[in-house]
This record gives structure tokens, sequence and C-alpha cells, in this order.
């Protein structure tokens, strides 16, 4: 049939069904995380297989040519979903009219790079794409922060961005979250569609809490708590916890690169859960604002918590009972977060 809504012959073309474009913004678009996301998400894994879509891809300009590539192979992907592909370096084309911004890229640690120096490099790179945000997005976007150290970038951007509600930005938990659930799944030999309700607590960092207390495991069509079910205490609370906080050093040790295809599936599972809601009766970890929560977090952090997601809306998961255990661990990161926040926000004032 033709393009247009109506056609001669009477009958109403794909398009008329489908309705607009959503417009999706991925940043370091040239990269390899990027690569195994952008395929992903223009065959209709994340916003549907009926919702067309226009894909923004922001990268800086010595990338360019690499980013037409990616195009190319985008194009040749023949993927019915895809109206338009912009690549470009400019932040005015790229923040345009958004419905959703995918942020990953950020500067990289590099070599005897201190963490400072590496808070410093990106509070400049997200300072100036939440103005962006502010000034050119609409205001109802949902932005997703992927680039290290996530969680402090997500607040310099939202704190970059005050016409933007802050409940807007979320940064990247999801990963540690499906390497937990994996662990366990491995643990026991099931699924780790059986397992659910892990809780990623505080900083995507080494400092995580892991936390598998109010989780649930399905064995043989039972439900039980992972505790009752693995039967190993100095497991669960030991290098259970530690494989979790360190999975993507080892992938890189392991890889000589870091993690791409498994971030980029944890991208996609964040972002589906955000435009179509979380399952009933489950919970996912997400770094959000800390404000109003009921676990002694400290306020104006950016802080993963377990939450659950209707209407496009996130909501902390209340009534949790946590222990002396859990305590120290949810403190400890906090505590990290809190430094990471003064140190941006300092450099924010001069940036």
């Amino acid at each position: 049939c033709c393009e247009h809504e109506l056609c001669g012959c009477g009958s109403v073309s794909p398009t008329f069904f489908q309705g607009d474009p959503i417009r999706v913004l991925v940043t370091g678009a040239a990269g390899q995380i990027a690569y195994s996301l952008l395929y992903s998400i223009a065959k209709g894994d994340v916003f549907g297989k009926d919702q067309p879509l226009v894909l923004v891809l922001l990268d800086i300009t010595p990338m360019m040519t690499v980013l037409e590539g990616v195009v190319m192979e985008l194009q040749d992907c023949a993927l019915p979903l895809l109206r338009e592909v912009i690549p470009t370096d400019k932040e005015e084309v790229a923040f345009k009219d958004l419905d959703i911004a995918i942020l990953v890229g950020s500067m990289p640690r590099r070599e005897g790079m201190e963490r400072k120096d590496l808070l410093k490099a990106n509070v400049k790179i997200f300072k100036s794409q939440g103005a962006a945000l502010d000034k050119y997005a609409k205001k109802t976007v949902k932005v997703v922060v992927v680039g290290n150290p996530a969680n402090t970038n997500c607040l310099i951007a939202s704190k970059s961005a005050p016409s933007i509600p802050k409940e807007n930005f979320s940064c990247l938990t999801r990963l540690d979250h499906n390497r937990a659930k994996s662990q366990i799944a491995l643990k026991l030999g099931v699924s780790s569609n059986d397992v659910k309700n892990v809780i990623i607590w505080g900083n995507h960092s080494s400092t995580q809490y892991p936390d598998v207390n109010h989780a649930k495991v399905n064995v043989k069509g039972k439900e039980v708590g992972i505790y009752e079910a693995i039967k190993d205490d100095s497991w669960l609370k030991g290098d259970f916890i530690l494989t979790v906080q360190q999975r993507g050093a080892a992938v890189i040790k392991a890889r000589k690169l870091s993690s791409a295809m498994s971030a980029a599936k944890a991208i996609c599972d964040h972002v589906r859960d955000i435009w179509f809601g979380t399952p009933a009766g489950e919970f996912v970890s997400m770094g959000v604002i800390s404000d109003g929560n009921s676990y002694g977090v400290p306020e104006d952090l950016l802080y993963s918590f377990p939450v659950v997601i209707k209407d496009k809306t996130w909501k902390f998961v209340e009534g949790l009972t946590i222990n002396d255990f859990s305590r120290e661990k949810m403190d400890l990161t906090a505590k990290e977060l809190t430094e990471e926040k003064e140190t941006a926000v300092e450099f924010l004032s001069s940036a």
C-alpha cells in the first residue's frame, strides 16, 4: 500500500494503526554498548512491535565516520518500525523533541586517572547534556543514564535540567540486578525467570549491595525464599555479593573489553519496564532520586532502590524489613554516593 493513511484501494496503510513515531536518543552511539543496543530498540524489543520510531544518534565529532557506518547497518537491517535515523554531533539536533534519552556516552576511566578526575570530566558532559534536555526535549522525556559513574552523572544531568521532573531521570542498575538473578539461578540450577525480587541498593560501583532477603525462587512449582532454597548463608553473604559487585571487572579481565551485550540487554529491560510497567507482584532495581524514601537513605542522592512502575511512573517498594547486615551495606554505599555528589557539585559550580 502507499504511505498515506488512506490510499486509492480503500485500505488503511500500517502507518495509520501505528501512530506517530517516538523520538529516541542514544548517546555514545558509535560505541560498543550502542552497537549491541540499537538493533534491539529498532526491531521493537523495547517499545513494542507496533511502535514506529526515529533514532537519534549522538557522538563526538571524531566518531562521525564510524557513526555513518552504524547508520548504514541500521538501514541495511530493513526494519519496518525504523522511520528515520539521525546521526549528529550537535546537542541542539540530538535533544530536540525527545520522548526518551538513553545517555550511554561518558568519559571512561583511563589508566592512572583518579576517580576525582573522572568525575570532573563527566560533570562537564552531563551538565551540558542536562542543559540541552532542559532547552530542547519534551518536558515528559524519560532520561536513562548508563555512562559511568552512572548515579552521579544522572544526578548532575537532572540538576542541570530544572524544568524536567527529577522523577523522569533514572540510572542503570538493571545489569547488576540481572547479574544477581543469574547467580542465584545458576546456583540452584533453575531459569533466571524463576528468580524474582532481588534488589540492588545504592551505587553502580563495587559498594553496591545485592540483597536477596526479599527475593523468591520458583522451585518445582513452589515459591520459596532464597535463603531457604540455597541453605548456604555464608555464600549468600560472601561470594555471591562479591561476584555481583565485581562482575564488571571480571568481564573486562576476561574479554579485555567492558560488558556490552549484557549492558545492552539490561538497558532494554530497564526502558521497557519504564514504558510498559513491571509485572504484578514483581519489583526491579533502578537508580532514582532518593527524596521521600522510607529506608533511611539521605535525600538528593541518585540511589538504586526496588521500584514498581505503572503508567510510566515509578514508586518505591515500601515496607521491606532491613536487618543489621543490610543496613550496614546500604549505609556504606550511601556514604560513597554522598562523597561523589559533594565532589561533583563542587565541579558543577565551576564547570
